[in-house]
Formats: C-alpha cells, sequence, structure tokens
C-alpha cells in the first residue's frame, strides 16, 4: 500500500513515518511533503497514492486548499491539532480525523477503517494506478504507434521503435531507438496512461522509458538507481527514490 504524508514540521511527520510502519509494516511511505505547493506539484508528476495522511494547518495554506486543487482526491487521514475542522474534514475523501500528538491505537483503529472500505488493496495489496493498469493490459487496449506532426508533415512512429520519452526545455519529445527525436503534444502523465505498462515505466518527473533501451542499472546516492540507456538521453536517468521500489518490481515481473 502506498502511502505520502503531507506534514510541516519534520519531527512530527518522521514520528508518523516511524509509527505508520510499526502499525502497518507492508505500508510503503513513498514521499514526505510539507506544503501545499510542493503536493501540488508531487501530484501532478506522480500516481495516485493509494492513501494520504495530511495535515491541515500548513505553511503555505491549509491541507483543504491542497484537496480542492487536486481533479482526484485520494483516501485521507487527517492529523491536525485542531479539532474545529472536523467537518469540514469529512466533506472530503475522509477516512478519519486524528488529533495529534497522534495515538498508535487510534492510528492502528484508521488503517484498520480504511483496508475494511478498500478491500481489494488490503487484500491484493494493488494501487488504484496498479489495478487500472491490469485492467488494460487485460484488454490489451494500448497504443500501437503515435502520427507526430512536423511542420507541415506527419511522421508515424511505431512504440516497438521507441526507447523513451523525454521532457526537456518545456516540452516532450519522443525518441526513438535510431536516436530521433520528435516532439509529441502528450504530457508524460497522459503518455503513461496509454502506453503497456509491462514495457514502459515512468522514472522521474522527466522520463518514460522502454524496458528494451535499459542497459544496465547501477546504484546511485540517496537511494535512487542510475540506468544506462541506449541512445543516450542526454542528462542522467535516474530513478527517482519514490519510484525505486515499484521500478524493481517492474523488473522482475
Amino acid at each position: 500500500m502506498r502511502v505520502v504524508i503531507v506534514e510541516d514540521e519534520r519531527l512530527s511527520a518522521q514520528r508518523l513515518e516511524k509509527l505508520v510502519i510499526e502499525v502497518a509494516p507492508e505500508i510503503e511511505v513513498i514521499a514526505m511533503l510539507d506544503s501545499v505547493a510542493e503536493s501540488k506539484g508531487w501530484f501532478i508528476d506522480n500516481t495516485m497514492p493509494d492513501l494520504m495522511f495530511l495535515d491541515i494547518q500548513l505553511n503555505d495554506g491549509t491541507g483543504f486548499d491542497l484537496l480542492d486543487s487536486l481533479k482526484y482526491q485520494p483516501p485521507v487521514i487527517f492529523t491536525t491539532a485542531y479539532d474545529e475542522y472536523a467537518i469540514r474534514a469529512f466533506k472530503f475523501n475522509s477516512v478519519d480525523y486524528l488529533l495529534k500528538p497522534i495515538e498508535e491505537d487510534k492510528l492502528r483503529f484508521s488503517i484498520k477503517k480504511f483496508r475494511n472500505n478498500h478491500p481489494r488493496l488490503s487484500n491484493e495489496e494493488v494501487s488504484n494506478d496498479g489495478y487500472d493498469a491490469l485492467q488494460r493490459i487485460i484488454s490489451g487496449n494500448f497504443k500501437k504507434r503515435f502520427l507526430i506532426k512536423i511542420g507541415e508533415k506527419y511522421q508515424p512512429v511505431d512504440v516497438d521503435e521507441i526507447a523513451f520519452f523525454i521532457y526537456k526545455n518545456a516540452a516532450t519529445y519522443v525518441v526513438t531507438k535510431t536516436g530521433l527525436n520528435l516532439p509529441i503534444d502528450q504530457t508524460l502523465e497522459q503518455l503513461s496512461g496509454v502506453l503497456n505498462p509491462l514495457d514502459f515505466f515512468r522514472v522521474n518527473r522527466k522520463m518514460l522509458i522502454s524496458l528494451s533501451c535499459i542497459k544496465e542499472i547501477n546504484t546511485y546516492f540517496n537511494s535512487r538507481l542510475l540506468l544506462q540507456v541506449d541512445p543516450d538521453p542526454g542528462m542522467e536517468a535516474v530513478v527517482s527514490r519514490e519510484r525505486v521500489s515499484e521500478f524493481k518490481r517492474w523488473m522482475d515481473l
């Protein structure tokens, strides 16, 4: 189960992470965010977590500001020192409302409550994104080729010819195995939703790569992985820390 913690007090965030893992060792805390602005950026660039622990009073706004900005909201366990927001909190996709300092028994009960309401995640440990990917695999409903406009012409590109997609200079490009760079009018998030997840993986905010282009995998500082890919992308192909566990599972199917 993939979890995000949004908390602007570092010690409180670390304590909550430790407590969550002690209560439910199967939980993977994939991100710890400390502001509305940082959280908005994270949700733009990453797949939806299964559950979010959300502080209400943040340095640059409130947890409600964050939730209002999201098109899709994950289940939320609110964590706050104030009890006056409880009624408003339950207007969102709220699982529970925990007052600080958070007690272990109450946290355990909240996680149990979440599991009872989301049995698919509890029994199968499949995230929403993974479940959607599984449905696409079953149906085989993936892109087979792209028709890319270049000036006044159109260039068809088969998916099998693609090494990776990359975001650079404020634009998205498809890079073929022969090294051809072509601008494409889709975001990496949109592309992730139409490509076979067995063949392509979003390694970081700027790269969506094909399995076939990975030539070597090396450990890297800050618990990340450094990939050698062909052709050379012109930048380091790094698997971001919050994606490493999922990447390893993807590689070890």
